[in-house]
């Protein structure tokens, strides 16, 4: 049986020693929240929960909302920005959970895997990096929150 290394594992043995990122190894844990109560929200509303700041690596977060009605649902992804050498990137309403139903009250995480996002670090330019929950199939009503752990330093 051999032994293998990880990339942080592999840094800290190497002669000199190489400097992990501190969102990589010894960060502090952040945390961002976005409420919004919606009245009748129409259908295909994207709604802008908070920033993340370039350089944020994400740990997992979690949606959680009411029931919006019937044939509502509900995806969390990130608004149009720009990475940190200035090219635009699209919207993407699905990054970090693809839509799903939200006629009943529910509790979810979001960037629950690698293909949705976790451990994703954050390339934006000075205005961040916004994550959205994007309502879709009906209108909505009722409380929709976002939050995310996140490390940066």
């Amino acid at each position: 049986m051999g032994t293998v290394y990880s990339i942080e594992r592999t840094n800290s043995r190497a002669e000199p020693i190489v400097m992990n990122k501190t969102n990589q190894f010894g960060g502090r844990v952040r945390y961002a929240r976005g409420e919004y109560e919606a009245a009748s929200l129409s259908a295909d509303e994207v709604i802008e929960m908070f920033t993340l700041p370039n350089g944020a690596r994400v740990i997992r977060g979690e949606l959680s909302h009411d029931a919006l009605g019937s044939s509502t649902t509900l995806s969390v992804g990130h608004a149009a920005y720009k990475n940190a050498d200035g090219t635009a990137v699209a919207l993407d309403a699905d990054e970090f959970k693809a839509a799903a139903a939200s006629t009943s009250v529910t509790v979810v995480g979001i960037a629950a895997t690698v293909a949705l996002g976790r451990n994703t670090v954050i390339d934006a330019d000075e205005d961040g990096y916004v994550v959205t929950a994007t309502l879709a199939g009906a209108a909505g009503t009722g409380t929709i929150v976002v939050q995310m752990e996140y490390v940066l330093d």
